[in-house]
């Protein structure tokens, strides 16, 4: 029976080169090999600063968080501010919006792309519409020229959540790069694998120099002498290097981590261009499946994973799609955590409302689930699955 796992290791040879020689240089926490890799970041997706933090997750919250802080009146945010988000994504990409007090609009997404459905943005937009933070679901980019023009004349800005996707781009131009800032991830199962990891890129110095501050305790250690956020730092190191300006966070990276990231990141193009040729693949034996509707791509996806939607009418649930791929050693998931809105527990501690309905999401949430992609071919799983669901 074949195995068709939801990720596998992208590590070779130079990783646990990289790892030990951070083991030898005997430096462990944040250092030279997480510069490097912030530089080799920015360069390859053509943003001005990047930050690596401890996951995607952290990503978002200082994406967040730096927004409370910065002189910047366009893009400062304060408590009540009213920001949309997609119904369906990853917890973490809301729970920032609620630890710092802001009021979330959910808006339902297109069963197509699987993304925010562009035309309920449009409507759910009010004068009291702060920020758009968009997600990028499983490898596919949002129209992000549409949702340009849907905000266009409007005092609204553009955030993303780019961890599921990795290497995608639109017009060449790589998602996370779309909005003032964008958050990645570099977690075992995401296109890079950093043991733990994520970064948070934009081209605005004085967001990115807050977020220096803020990753780390909220001093000044980490800023440049002359900086965005104090203005001039002191030449009185004993004294610079314990001031604390903001309230900030330890969410800094392992140097390990770094190290890593840095050998990743020479992969990435060919790792993005073979899911792509798996992707290929499974568009031609599933995009004109009688029971079962796959993503729409916009753009160019980098193919996180392959979507499942049962089509109305199917012969057969969820549920027993799940045992038919789970008995034949096919790994699946639902497709991120579904329909958010089902989790009641934890909206009870948000502000928070839903513009329209969410029949896409809520269908998604029954009848949707994803099976893995990876950086190596897998011609014969891909050729299973569609045997299997023939």
């Amino acid at each position: 029976m074949i195995n068709y796992s939801l990720a596998s290791s992208t590590w070779d040879d130079k990783e646990y080169a990289a790892i030990q020689r951070v083991i030898d240089s005997d430096m462990f926490t944040m250092g030279k090999e997480v510069a490097q890799y912030e530089k080799d970041f920015a360069a390859f997706f053509g943003s001005k600063y990047a930050l690596m933090v401890s996951s995607g997750s952290t990503a978002n919250l200082l994406m967040i968080a730096s927004l409370f802080f910065t002189k910047n009146e366009s893009l400062k945010l304060k408590r009540g501010d009213e920001i949309i988000v997609p119904a369906v994504s990853w917890s973490t990409t809301y729970f920032p919006l609620q630890q710092y007090g802001l009021k979330v609009k959910f808006v339902d997404i297109d069963l197509n792309t699987l993304n925010m459905d562009l035309d309920k943005l449009e409507a759910a937009i009010t004068e009291n519409t702060r920020a758009i933070l968009s997600v990028n679901l499983l490898g596919n980019p949002n129209d992000f020229n549409r949702m340009q023009e849907i905000i266009a004349g409007r005092d609204i800005f553009i955030l993303e959540d780019n961890c599921e996707s990795m290497g995608a781009t639109i017009d060449g131009k790589q998602a996370g790069t779309f909005g003032v800032m964008g958050t990645y991830s570099s977690f075992f199962s995401h296109h890079i694998a950093t043991m733990e990891g994520g970064c948070v890129v934009t081209d605005d110095e004085e967001l990115y120099h807050i977020l220096l501050c803020i990753r780390a305790h909220g001093w000044t250690r980490n800023l440049p002498k002359f900086n965005k956020v104090t203005g001039e730092k002191s030449d009185d190191h004993f004294e610079e290097s314990f001031k604390f300006v903001l309230p900030g966070y330890n969410v800094r990276p392992l140097e390990m981590s770094g190290a890593l990231g840095i050998e990743q990141l020479k992969k990435l193009p060919n790792f993005i261009e073979t899911r792509r040729k798996n992707a290929k693949l499974f568009q031609s034996l599933f995009e004109n499946h009688p029971y079962l509707q796959i993503q729409r791509e916009t753009g160019k996806s980098s193919w996180f994973g392959f979507s499942l939607m049962i089509k109305p009418g199917a012969p057969y649930s969820r549920k027993e799609l799940v045992k038919l791929l789970t008995q034949n050693g096919i790994e699946c998931r639902p497709i991120v955590t579904g329909n958010f809105l089902k989790n009641k527990e934890v909206l009870e501690h948000f502000d928070y409302e839903v513009s329209g309905t969410l029949e896409a999401a809520e269908y998604l949430d029954e009848y949707g689930l994803f099976v893995g992609n990876h950086q190596n071919e897998i011609e014969k799983e891909i050729e299973l699955l569609a045997k299997l669901l023939k």
